[in-house]
């Protein structure tokens, strides 16, 4: 892995200083290179998606973000530096990432899922049920199946477990990798309009998505991964009409009317 290189830094709004902080990120498995000089920032309150096809290196970025990964460049959480804190402080600082598969306990219950959330925060008893109570308020459904097993759940519902079991750990910035994959298109804008009433909410969300229409109608700015490396980026509105990333993501040409 080569030296990084010093990179500008995208500012947020000056109103605003950036809740994360990435610049000229590096990754690597052995010899291959996944994420190569990756800069982008996340201002409090934001959501901002990441986008690219397959093998992009979106998942390698989030990894790296929570710990799981070693990586060498810029990477701040409020202005402090996430290199010198390892998974358990990332997520007592309020980092929670939903990895793509879910990584559920299938043999456990909804209800067991769920306060398996909460198990950093050595929560009260009737502090952990004001957050149950919160979660099944948000996703009913999971109140109807809190005594089955995480393994009989639908797609869906399996979503649902793990938004819920991450929103109770109270996240201040919150990491999403593929909420979309394999769901009914039904499912999937249920699920974005809960993750854009978390971004109303104040919740700041980083959202990796190979859905590109789905994560750029949803998000306030976008990032375009490909191979590695971003692309392309700017307000998910104007990137949702640049012809490079329609032609590629969205399927067609821009109309011009």
């Amino acid at each position: 892995m080569r030296a990084p290189r010093q990179e500008r830094i995208p500012e947020c709004d000056a109103r605003d200083c950036p809740m994360l902080e990435i610049g000229d990120l590096h990754v690597a498995y052995g010899q291959v290179e996944a994420v190569r000089g990756v800069s982008l920032s996340l201002a409090r309150g934001q959501l901002v998606s990441v986008i690219g096809p397959n093998g992009a290196g979106k998942t390698t970025l989030l990894a790296a973000t929570m710990g799981l990964l070693p990586c060498i460049g810029t990477l701040r959480f409020e202005g402090d530096d996430l290199h010198a804190m390892d998974v358990e402080a990332r997520v007592e600082r309020g980092i929670c990432l939903v990895p793509e598969r879910r990584e559920l306990f299938g043999e456990l219950c909804v209800l067991d899922n769920l306060q398996l959330g909460a198990y950093s925060k050595r929560l009260s008893r009737s502090a952990l049920k004001q957050r149950l109570d919160a979660v099944y308020a948000r996703f009913p459904r999971l109140a109807e199946r809190r005594m089955q097993r995480a393994d009989t759940l639908s797609g869906g519902e399996r979503q649902m477990l793990a938004l819920g079991r991450a929103l109770m750990a109270a996240p201040r910035l919150l990491m999403l990798d593929e909420p979309s994959l394999g769901l009914a298109p039904m499912i999937v804008r249920q699920i974005l309009a809960i993750v854009r009433s978390l971004r109303d909410e104040g919740v700041s969300i980083l959202l990796v998505e190979q859905n590109a229409l789905a994560a750029l109608e949803c998000s306030d700015f976008g990032y375009v991964l490909e191979t590695g490396e971003i692309a392309l980026s700017g307000e998910s509105g104007a990137l949702s009409r640049d012809p490079r990333v329609h032609a590629t993501y969205l399927g067609g040409a821009v109309d011009d009317d």
